[in-house]
């Protein structure tokens, strides 16, 4: 089973022809964990992809990604690129990790940051019910 939640990045306030254009340009955010429901210790695959848009959308190029696990961690990552072009610099459009989970409910959430700033997020549910055994080790 696959649950999937989408969260397109949004500005706030009055709504202009520029921003009508960006939101045309802007691909959307999308993260799916497998499995959603699982046993503990549980080995959970959680890919974020950024769905339509234009391939050259600056504020995804080159981005910062952090991961909220949803247990009071975080992972946080970024990549050296050379600097943007229009129309030639194409922006990285699924981002694959695997996490592993105890006993609980959990919400994961997926942001893109440019310069500590949140430009895109989606969030997914993870369930994950007590073990057999409740240790971690996982063979």
């Amino acid at each position: 089973m696959v649950l999937s939640a989408t969260l397109a990045a949004a500005a706030g306030g009055q709504k202009t022809d520029k921003d009508a254009k960006d939101s045309d340009k802007r691909p959307q955010v999308r993260l799916k964990a497998q499995p959603v429901i699982a046993m503990a210790p549980a080995r959970v695959v959680l890919t974020a992809e950024l769905v339509g848009g234009a391939n050259d959308f600056e504020e995804f190029y080159c981005p910062s990604v952090e991961w909220e696990w949803g247990d009071g961690t975080q992972s946080e990552s970024s990549s050296d690129c050379a600097p943007y072009e229009p129309g030639k610099s194409e922006i990285k459009r699924r981002y694959t990790v695997e996490h592993v989970f105890r006993a609980g409910a959990y919400r994961v959430m997926f942001h893109l940051k440019r310069r500590d700033k949140s430009v895109g997020a989606a969030s997914v549910n993870i369930q994950v019910r007590p073990g057999l055994r409740d240790g971690d080790n996982i063979r």
